[in-house]
């Protein structure tokens, strides 16, 4: 099988011939390649490249195409800083309170050039790999995690609590930005769409809140993709023990869940229902740990996933740019020799 029907199949829930990889690895593949992030954000060609190289180099079966997390936001105005040597970030507000949020422009983020690049990356992976293997374009943030960087995260917070209607204006305008990057996507021709919620887990906001705020907008982008008739896969950080039957009924394809989420939970509420992907801990495993380590988590969520074809093997989060290569190699060859 190829890496495209290894993915294909455990998304239908359909046993493949060997467990599939797909890494989460931006930041690696652009330091193994010799880029600084500048360079990985502004040329488009060299991003490619970078993901290009990392996917026949690691042999994964599927690329998983991130740029950063602040495209969106620089989109639709929030102040952001673009560090040499770092991913971008949010330096500021868009509005000062939530009333402003009615007078923000209409969104159309396909004039961005951030936004621009991050699509001819996505389209050029693809067209490089057809159905060799499977592509995913992430479209950075899910409405919510987009809403508090418009408004500020903390006063976001706050606003949670004092004007909900506000809220949800805002909401409903970071919703046609985050809607606008999937339509966008996915003309390129990638295989699956997806978001990332992070500031939606319960470290940040209760479970109540999530259900108010964030998954109604979460379920809207994943009809969005069903709409154009691609997969979606929703990620939020954390422990996200608390919403995962939430997260199910937004109807997503898979769920990609950090490390701190307990594989044996994710295995009973999933491993019959949605594709996982995940959750081997990025940082002290892949990162810190060595060769044995790696194959022992690997091994244990191997394990918790027996009878079900229903995962994707991966890190529960982005990887950090100078993770030993070893390591990951010996993420796929573990994961490779389980069947």
């Amino acid at each position: 099988m190829t890496g495209y029907e290894r993915i294909t199949s455990v998304l239908n829930g359909e046993w493949p011939d060997k467990r599939p990889v797909m890494l989460h690895n931006f930041m690696m593949a652009a330091q193994e390649e010799g880029l600084s992030m500048k360079e990985f954000r502004d040329v488009p060609e060299k991003a490619a490249r970078a993901f290009i190289n990392a996917a026949e180099k690691y042999d994964t079966d599927g690329i998983l195409i991130d740029i950063d997390t602040a495209t969106l936001a620089g989109a639709v105005g929030v102040p952001v800083d673009y560090p040499q040597d770092e991913p971008a970030r949010p330096h500021g507000s868009r509005i000062a309170s939530l009333e402003e949020a009615d007078d923000l422009p209409d969104v159309d983020i396909a004039k961005d050039g951030g936004v621009q690049r991050w699509l001819e990356v996505s389209r050029t992976v693809k067209n490089y790999f057809g159905d060799e293997k499977f592509v995913r374009g992430n479209c950075d943030q899910a409405p919510f995690s987009l809403a508090s960087m418009i408004r500020g995260a903390q006063e976001f917070m706050s606003d949670l609590l004092i004007d909900v209607e506000g809220v949800h204006t805002l909401l409903n305008y970071a919703m046609k930005a985050s809607g606008q990057f999937i339509r966008l996507m996915a003309e390129t021709g990638v295989d699956m769409v997806s978001n990332g919620d992070s500031v939606a887990g319960p470290e940040m906001i209760s479970p109540q809140s999530y259900r108010a705020f964030a998954f109604p907008y979460e379920k809207k982008l994943v009809e969005t993709a069903h709409e154009l008739g691609l997969p979606y896969a929703l990620h939020i950080c954390g422990d996200t023990s608390a919403i995962l039957p939430d997260m199910l009924q937004t109807g997503a394809d898979a769920l990609e869940l950090d490390y701190l989420t307990d594989p044996a939970l994710i295995y009973k509420y999933c491993h019959d229902r949605i594709l996982f992907i995940g959750n081997i801990d990025p940082s002290g495993v892949l990162h810190f740990g060595d060769e044995k380590l790696v194959a022992e988590k690997v091994n244990e969520l191997l394990h918790i996933y027996r009878t079900s074809p229903r995962l994707l093997v991966n890190a529960g989060c982005a990887i950090p740019p100078e993770t030993p290569s070893v390591n990951v190699k010996m993420l796929v060859n573990t994961t490779r020799d389980a069947i």
